[in-house]
């Protein structure tokens, strides 16, 4: 099966690439939802956080303050690595196991050809070894800006702070085997995924 890695920086519109792809019955692993997993109650990272990070990013009735954590962390550089050195170990062995696991139901009536995995922070934690293909959804920086005000409320101070810390454009292109140019309408982008669906398929084929 071709295993399929899709990034981009924030706003460059993954989500709706992703919600394409999902439309032709392709199987997605999402790296946000397995970060979120990794820090519900109960969970060993919770701990961890508490422990190293401090309780005051643990809520009375147990949960994470996701709030709390996001807006020190990408405030506060020190903050933002000691949060990773305990979540992305956590999120590489878990996208490993649920990429074996689809895996092993290739040929079924239930998966497809080749998987996506949705991973935002893909060259920055050198994910790339893990994949046949890297796609790459790009727009332009005035887009990400107007799209992530419109979608979050963040102020572009806050905005730009999150974008600095990502990597850039060109880091990104310099590891994708195909590109999404998501500077035009939903209906574009819908047309490209369509037409990469099939080359996918094609390369698919070939393994």
């Amino acid at each position: 099966m071709l295993k399929v890695g899709l990034t981009g920086g924030i706003g460059c519109g993954k989500s709706t690439a992703v919600h394409y792809f999902k439309e032709y019955d392709v199987s997605v692993i999402d790296a946000d939802v397995i970060a979120k997993e990794l820090v519900e109650p109960g969970e060993p990272a919770l701990q961890e956080i508490a422990t190293y990070l401090g309780n005051q990013y643990i809520q009375e009735d147990g949960q994470l303050n996701r709030a709390l954590l996001k807006q020190e962390a990408f405030s506060d550089s020190t903050l933002l690595i000691k949060l990773e050195a305990i979540l992305h170990p956590l999120i590489r062995d878990e996208i490993k196991s649920l990429m074996d696991e689809v895996t092993s139901l290739k040929g079924s009536s239930v998966v497809n050809e080749y998987l996506i995995v949705d991973i935002p922070l893909l060259v920055e934690k050198g994910y790339e070894d893990l994949f046949d293909k890297i796609i790459v959804v790009t727009c332009s920086k005035q887009q990400q800006l107007e799209r992530i005000k419109e979608r979050d409320s963040l102020v572009e101070a806050a905005i730009k702070s999150i974008m600095n810390k990502q990597a850039t454009e060109k880091e990104r292109l310099a590891i994708a085997t195909e590109t999404l140019d998501n500077k035009g309408s939903k209906e574009a982008l819908a047309k490209q995924v369509e037409a990469l669906h099939l080359r996918l398929l094609e390369s698919a084929h070939g393994c």
